[in-house]
């Protein structure tokens, strides 16, 4: 028989990577700790995939301003995050339900996303039933599913924000990490032409996602080009795409946009993560990843990630 309301398993013990304290790839550590009871309206996850996204880089590393370092502080816990078990993706199935959950069932299969609460660096997970959270395509496996909400949710609200139409010249600077592998899907999705920015090594990737043109910015100044685009989507962040956004306004229409994955809180949907697995279903855009770590080897795929030069994304498989 179901148990609605989980049970505390006889005092068992999962598997959880801990950030001890703020800092490099070897603050994080394994450990044990106790598997999660489900409260009200939450279920627990058996987690069997998730991913090292560059937000988890940041939020181990605080790599950032003084200022923003204080104010990550001040959200994130001062000395290490209170969340002490950190990873924002996931791909498993559903354990135990807490009362009043209707949205799951034991043993379905879900994917989600949660920036706020964590925890997906371990075997189990306590999530609430409203998040981000949906049924995992039956044709996708647990790794192409933890290579989805990160960049897909993230490209999703950003295009759509900056109102791309079909027919558009949309330029994508960074088109070969988790957001601009999934922009150029997207973008090229919703009718546009895609002109993708990335390195050498990853021209070919980026055109095998769909991409009109790819421009290699280690050999080509791109900002000096005679094309205007509709929109310039810069998919890496402020910190490494400074020129590109200096330079935004000669390269766009008169009525184009730029906009970057910096700009604001983007409001991430369910339905949007609903729809991205559809997609990923029907073929239409294909989970890009990297390289695939067993969660025993999170130090070594932290330092990969941290070295900048991922393709798409860096996915963990959960023993």
């Amino acid at each position: 028989m179901e148990k609605r309301h989980g049970s505390r398993r006889g005092g068992l013990r999962l598997k959880a990577v801990v950030c001890t304290r703020y800092g490099p790839p070897e603050v994080l550590r394994l450990e044990e700790l106790a598997v999660p009871v489900p409260r009200k309206h939450e279920v627990r996850i058996r987690i069997r995939a998730t991913a090292v996204t560059s937000s988890d880089c940041y939020v181990r590393g605080l790599n950032l301003t003084f200022a923003y370092r204080v104010m990550a502080r001040l959200a994130l816990g001062w000395t290490a995050p209170r969340c002490r078990v950190l990873g924002m993706v996931l791909s498993g199935e559903v354990d135990a339900v807490g009362p009043q959950v209707a949205a799951f069932k034991v043993g379905d299969r879900v994917f989600g996303f949660d920036r706020h609460r964590f925890g997906a660096y371990a075997q189990y997970v306590r999530w609430p039933q409203d998040g981000l959270l949906a049924m995992r395509p039956p044709g996708l496996s647990d790794q192409d599913a933890a290579a989805i909400p990160y960049g897909g949710l993230l490209a999703l609200h950003f295009l759509r924000r900056a109102g791309i139409q079909p027919g558009h010249h949309v330029l994508i600077y960074g088109a070969s990490g988790a957001v601009g592998t999934s922009a150029v899907q997207l973008a090229r999705h919703f009718g546009a032409r895609v002109t993708g920015v990335c390195g050498t090594s990853n021209l070919e990737l980026v055109r095998s996602l769909g991409a009109a043109r790819v421009i290699d910015y280690t050999r080509e100044d791109f900002l000096q080009g005679p094309e205007r685009y509709d929109l310039v989507f810069d998919a890496v962040g402020k910190r490494k795409s400074g020129a590109v956004l200096r330079h935004c306004a000669q390269m766009l229409s008169p009525s184009g946009r730029c906009i970057s994955v910096d700009d604001g809180t983007p409001k991430l949907l369910r339905d949007d993560l609903v729809l991205l697995g559809r997609l990923a279903q029907d073929g239409e855009i294909r989970p890009v990843i990297d390289r695939c770590y067993p969660l025993d080897d999170i130090v070594e795929a932290h330092r990969y990630v941290d070295g900048g030069h991922k393709r798409g994304n860096v996915v963990i498989s959960v023993p």
